[in-house]
């Protein structure tokens, strides 16, 4: 399948979590630990399925490894657990940020990922947006502020909240940045079960330190996890997942900033809601729609990404999945003396 429909389809399933959480009386981490635990058993059979596939042939019934798919680095196990904690943070400070202080001001710093996603991506696995990209991400961004500010209200005494949603910013982007290293080597399934159980149970700690109840709770509130685990998590997040092994994280990040575009279409069709979005919000959505095919389009033209002085001359194929030049050549792990990673095909 074209990770560019995958990608396009991930964020439209992620536009109506924000219109469909208002009608969920749950506690904010009952809402984030449902719609991760909900999907765990989908992603933990295919997880199954997926690692059988990889390693045995089941019409001949013997080992169809190939010996030219890189294994899964020693780390690999380490990042994922990692990149759950950072998941479950993010879930968890950026609900909770909108308790403190304005939906505006969540919502223009949490729409910093993928500023912050650039530099941790730039730093650690040294991969540069392309001069395109760059002004891609500059006018997503300006257009997600645009659709804050649209909302903005005078708010006073607010920092700890501004706080959280930053968090939630710098969590998130970290979040995107290791799946796009660990997906190199590990399938989309068994990445998607690893990350979401163990965010899941960061979030059942975080509710039983904070007395806060994971049941009990009305149908409609089971209603509102049940769609929330369904789009937004298991086609949204799952999605973007398989989309990050063939995408940097940094255009990943950007096109879900298509996110809050959506959202404010949603809110103002559903009737129930039924919020006119007001004109700075169809500029901002303008704003963000033409930044995501910018950062699209940099991807999209293979720009040259740097690896020491041996990567000079390379230049990366975000669609095919590896440097032009060498395709079956995975993403260095950033620890290896040469920065070089073990050779070996796509994984599939």
């Amino acid at each position: 399948m074209s990770p560019l429909l995958v990608l396009i389809v991930a964020v439209l399933a992620t536009t109506y979590a924000g219109p469909i959480v208002r009608f969920a009386a749950a506690p904010a981490v009952a809402i984030a630990f449902w719609r991760l635990a909900l999907v765990l058993p989908i992603t933990g059979a295919l997880a199954w399925g997926e690692g059988r596939g990889e390693r045995f042939d089941s019409v001949s019934g013997g080992s169809a490894v190939d010996r030219d798919v890189p294994l899964p680095s020693p780390l690999s196990p380490l990042l994922m657990v990692l990149a759950g904690l950072l998941l479950a943070l993010h879930f968890w400070s950026w609900i909770a940020s909108l308790r403190f202080t304005t939906v505006a001001s969540s919502v223009v710093l949490v729409s910093l990922k993928p500023v912050f996603a650039w530099g941790i991506a730039a730093l650690w696995l040294r991969e540069h947006p392309s001069r395109t990209e760059a002004w891609g991400i500059g006018l997503a961004v300006l257009g997600a502020s645009l659709i804050g500010l649209g909302d903005a209200r005078l708010s006073l005494g607010a920092l700890g909240g501004d706080a959280l949603a930053l968090a939630g910013a710098v969590t998130g982007a970290g979040y995107y940045v290791i799946g796009r290293r660990v997906r190199q080597t590990v399938g989309i399934w068994r990445y998607a079960t690893a990350v979401y159980a163990v965010a899941a149970g960061a979030l059942a700690l975080l509710a039983l330190a904070r007395a806060a109840p994971l049941s009990g709770f009305a149908r409609r509130d089971w209603a509102v996890f049940g769609a929330m685990a369904a789009g937004p998590m298991l086609v949204g997040h799952t999605g973007m997942n398989y989309a990050l092994k063939h995408f940097r994280a940094t255009t990943v990040n950007v096109a879900a900033l298509g996110e809050p575009v959506g959202a404010s279409v949603i809110a103002w069709l559903l009737p129930s809601i039924h919020e006119a979005p007001p004109l700075s919000t169809v500029i901002g959505g303008i704003m963000v729609l033409l930044g995501i095919a910018l950062s699209l389009r940099g991807e999209g033209r293979g720009e040259r990404f740097v690896l020491g002085g041996e990567g000079r001359g390379e230049r990366f194929d975000s669609v095919s999945d590896g440097p032009a030049a060498h395709q079956n050549v995975p993403l260095p792990s950033p620890l290896s003396p040469d920065g070089r990673g073990p050779g070996g095909k796509r994984e599939s």
